[in-house]
């Protein structure tokens, strides 16, 4: 009975195969991923949504707004005993890391990421840390994707396409937005654009949307109404919007990285700690709207009661203060990605794109609200929910996402137009200040950043033992030109190594060289190889990366290669042999 039960995935791969096509079983797959996407995003934001209710209305102390100090703290701490003690494993929970996944692991994510992620979140959002839920979500799905492809056996493409549906699952669940899910996939992600990308993609999206549309509670749902129509006489202000929004992704950019690189330079997650739980538990303090994600901040400010953020503040007296109002919500949009790099970087689990959203809200309110100071009438919930499709567009370099994430999350396309303008205009602008996003930054300088070039993901799954030719037949220094004529007779190539007792490579010769006087025995016993031979115009080392391969073929313009270890002769590397490899491997990643 054990071997019959330990035989059981074998016996349904097999039947599956031989009843279930493989598109049609991607299918079936992308749906499960989808569910189960759904699902975790269903348990993690109602979870931290009843919890975070608690701490904030449900303990009744006379100094309980004195325990903002404190909660994100208890919450790291949890997070980091988690890391530690349970799983073991201190890696990142964010996109970057399933682009990491894709480029360097061949879309093999960690089994723990279907918890742990959640877990971690959970943990670090429900005591006010100031992260998004989205990047623990989007990596739950993901992992889950990655590890059903891996327990049935898929390959790589395949294994990529469910790690990109439970991404596009999780973005849909969190918003019920699935077409803005499939466009994260292919733009955030970079999966390409195929038939059989395409609809295991809209497949899981939906399914995610489904889910979480028939369970949520309707409070913790991220949705609005557009009240003010838009005006086409307000297009110069969303131009200039999105200048501003640029600007403010740019700063955000800046800002979360120097932070990030600052406490990655922090020996021992106890100073960690203890610096960002500070930081955190302060600006909580001082600026309660930075509790949490802040979706429920920006409700209050859509609902047009933005005065009601400074209540239980410091700045409570001043709450009917157009100037201290004005002050107050720039403190907000400067702070915000402090609170998230502190968090983040204290040792929490989330991600920047609730922080995000957050800051583009705060950014186009304030740019509405401080013109309408000076006598223009222009929509402050319209300018608020263009500002979040643009900011989300500049800091995660994916414009579209931001203008389907918007456009869905409001039900309709009444904004479609100054969100298309001012997100571009922002995502341009970010372009020209700031070379990568904060999801790829890293990575692009570590050269690991393969799913944005696909030149790099062809190379990735190249090996150079498979390129390299070991038939062409190699001679000795010490022989002489009738030697090489009796090898060219027997040979069908024209390069010929020339190496020592040892193998060590000492030089080349080219057919072209002795054509000459191949054909004139006089000279066959008195003329030597070491006299013919000429210098390789440069050599590929055994442990050398296909991209210095082809670096090197670039900068030298040689046909043909040696490869050498330690001095040795392995073989040669022909551009012919690699060109050939380099177009199987293409269409094994982006065939459908």
């Amino acid at each position: 009975m054990f071997i019959k039960f330990r035989s059981l995935p074998g016996r349904f791969l097999i039947w599956r195969v031989k009843h279930i096509s493989s598109k049609s079983f991607i299918l079936i797959l992308s749906v499960i991923v989808g569910v189960a996407s759904g699902m975790t995003a269903l348990l993690l934001k109602t979870a931290v949504f009843k919890f975070r209710h608690f701490l904030i209305y449900g303990i009744h102390h006379e100094k309980s707004h004195l325990f903002l100090l404190v909660y994100p703290s208890i919450g790291i701490i949890l997070t980091l005993i988690l890391r530690k003690y349970i799983i073991r494993d201190f890696i990142k929970h964010n996109i970057s890391s399933i682009l990491q996944a894709i480029s360097k692991r061949n879309s093999l994510m960690k089994a723990h990421k279907v918890f742990s992620s959640m877990l971690g979140g959970v943990f670090t959002a429900g005591f006010g840390g100031s992260i998004g839920l989205e990047s623990p979500i989007i990596s739950s799905g993901a992992a889950i994707g990655s590890n059903l492809g891996r327990l049935l056996h898929l390959n790589y493409k395949q294994i990529t396409l469910l790690l990109a549906c439970g991404s596009a699952g999780a973005i849909a669940a969190i918003f019920n937005t699935p077409i803005a899910g499939i466009v994260f996939a292919l733009e955030v992600l970079m999966i390409d654009l195929t038939r059989f990308s395409l609809i295991p993609l809209l497949m899981s999206s939906v399914s995610g949307a489904i889910t979480t549309k028939l369970f949520y509670e309707k409070e913790i749902l991220f949705e609005f109404t557009i009240r003010d129509a838009f005006m086409s006489t307000d297009i110069p202000f969303f131009i200039l919007l999105g200048i501003v929004c640029g600007l403010v992704s740019v700063y955000f950019t800046k800002v979360f990285l120097s932070i990030e690189e600052k406490f990655e330079k922090l020996s021992g997650y106890g100073l960690r700690l203890l610096i960002g739980g500070t930081i955190m538990g302060l600006l909580i303090f001082i600026f309660p709207p930075l509790f949490g994600e802040g979706f429920q901040s920006i409700k209050v400010v859509f609902a047009g009661n933005y005065s009601q953020l400074m209540d239980g503040t410091l700045f409570e007296s001043f709450r009917f203060s157009v100037p201290a109002l004005v002050a107050f919500f720039v403190c907000l949009l400067l702070l915000k990605v402090v609170a998230t790099a502190s968090t983040l970087g204290a040792g929490g689990i989330g991600g920047i794109f609730a922080p995000s959203l957050f800051t583009g809200a705060i950014a186009g309110f304030l740019f509405a609200y401080i013109l309408n100071l000076s006598g223009f009438h222009l929509s402050e919930l319209n300018f608020a929910l263009v500002g979040m499709g643009s900011v989300l567009g500049g800091v995660l370099a994916a414009p579209l996402t931001g203008i389907f994430l918007i456009a869905e999350i409001t039900t309709g396309y009444e904004l479609i137009v100054p969100l298309m303008l001012s997100t571009t205009i922002s995502f341009v602008t970010v372009k020209f200040l700031v070379s990568d996003s904060i999801v790829t930054m890293q990575l692009a300088r570590k050269g690991e950043l393969i799913t944005h070039h696909k030149d790099k993901a062809v190379l990735r799954f190249m090996h150079l033992e498979s390129v390299i030719e070991k038939d062409i037949k190699t001679i000795s220094i010490d022989a002489t030109l009738g030697d090489l004529v009796k090898l060219i007779s027997k040979s069908n190539r024209n390069i010929f190594p020339v190496v020592d007792e040892n193998q060590i490579l000492l030089g080349i010769i080219l057919l072209d060289q002795v054509r000459e006087i191949m054909f004139q025995p006089d000279f066959y016993d008195n003329t030597f190889v070491r006299n013919l031979m000429e210098s390789a115009p440069t050599y590929i080392r055994f442990g050398d990366t296909m991209e210095e391969v082809i670096r090197k073929f670039n900068e030298s313009n040689a046909w043909n290669l040696p490869v050498l270890e330690n001095g040795r002769y392995l073989g040669m590397v022909s551009k012919s042999k690699l060109f050939s490899a380099y177009r199987k491997q293409l269409l094994n990643i982006t065939e459908e």
